[in-house]
């Protein structure tokens, strides 16, 4: 993830970047999901069975607390279809560590959005667009509506909530609609995260924008975070899935503000780029373990190993060449002056589309910057 406010606040400002000591889980804690939408990377459905047992999941955050694993972001399916949810990220909280919930919002009601913020530091609702769009690709007429409703309530009881957002061909022309919407109902976050080939994301490679769309809507988002900076706005805009918006914003600091350019690239340095299988883990539904949810392979499985020795296997290649820094990309990486800010960026695009796990991340558009 890229952080992109908080960086221009704390350059600006002069003020210590936040940094946390540990790594970050993304857990897959069911695949069931009430929705099928168009570019879930996990297929989710109501037809699936939950496979991790209460014990199971506990017994592996207790040895996250052993591997300096520091935040674990609930997400599915939908992670509200499971039943203890709650007891989960409560004993995750008791351990000292951050929860963040990544829901589709339509399970949020007055039963338990009070119970959602006391349990939850951050809660994250997936809106695809505008009201057509969303509904669209969520594939639920009056989706959109109910989501919108959800995040309103996080907020009423006291809630820090947020919108989650997919760059596709589709929900494109909505990027501006997601700024207005977050200002008008003064929500705290806009992630916005790139495609990656994976699931049905896969399935529809061909919902992906181009190269120079791309280039178009990040120079965009880039201006919001400025825009933001310059008004006091507080709303926090993070990239996900593309580590070379870290260049492009770069670049326009140069403009911007030159005076601050090689404060910048040092904190970008410090950032490390793409963090799969060093600072990012995926545990899918089935206790698989992945560098990232995207990832085309396990490194192990909860239900066979333990999680501590699945992370720290110094014989494992993946974990190995994952961890190098920067790391050894093929292609147009080898000879990147920024290969040691983007790290290479996704190895499961790279896989995807050269089966390569270590060819160039194909969705980078460096090349196309100054054309």
């Amino acid at each position: 993830m890229f952080r992109l406010s908080n960086l221009l606040k704390t350059s600006i400002d002069a003020k210590p970047s936040r940094v946390l000591d540990g790594s970050i889980v993304i857990w897959n804690f069911t695949n069931r999901c009430n929705l099928s939408c168009l570019h879930c990377y996990s297929k989710a459905s109501l037809d699936s069975v939950d496979v991790l047992s209460t014990e199971i999941i506990k017994k592996t955050i207790d040895e996250f607390v052993q591997n300096k694993i520091k935040f674990i972001i609930f997400s599915g399916g939908e992670p509200l279809v499971r039943k203890d949810i709650f007891e989960i990220a409560a004993y995750a909280k008791s351990k000292g560590i951050i929860t963040y919930l990544s829901s589709n919002g339509l399970y949020i009601n007055n039963s338990n959005a009070q119970k959602i913020v006391e349990t939850f530091d951050y809660i994250g609702v997936s809106i695809d667009g505008d009201e057509e769009t969303h509904d669209m690709f969520r594939g639920l007429k009056g989706s959109f509506k109910k989501s919108i409703e959800a995040m309103r309530l996080i907020q009423k009881v006291g809630g820090k909530v947020g919108i989650r957002f997919t760059l596709t061909k589709q929900t494109l022309k909505s990027l501006p609609f997601i700024f207005e919407l977050s200002e008008k109902e003064n929500f705290a976050k806009v992630y916005i995260s790139h495609l990656v080939y994976s699931g049905r994301g896969l399935e529809n490679l061909a919902m992906d924008i181009s190269k120079e769309e791309r280039i178009t809507a990040v120079k965009y988002i880039i201006h919001k975070a400025f825009e933001y900076e310059k008004s006091n706005e507080d709303i926090e805009i993070v990239t996900g899935n593309m580590e070379v918006d870290a260049i492009l914003f770069l670049k326009e600091i140069e403009k911007k503000y030159p005076k601050l350019t090689e404060i910048v690239k040092s904190k970008l340095i410090s950032w490390g780029g793409n963090s799969a299988g060093r600072k990012l883990l995926n545990i899918d539904s089935f206790g698989n373990v992945k560098p990232d949810p995207f990832f085309p392979k396990y490194i192990g499985n909860i239900l066979e190993d333990s999680f501590t020795k699945i992370w720290n296997n110094k014989k494992n290649p993946i974990l190995n060449n994952l961890r190098e820094f920067p790391r050894k990309i093929s292609g147009n990486c080898e000879s990147c002056e920024y290969l040691g800010i983007c790290n290479g960026g996704s190895r499961s695009r790279a896989n995807a589309i050269y089966d390569d796990l270590w060819a160039e991340d194909p969705s980078c558009y460096l090349e196309f910057l100054d054309n």
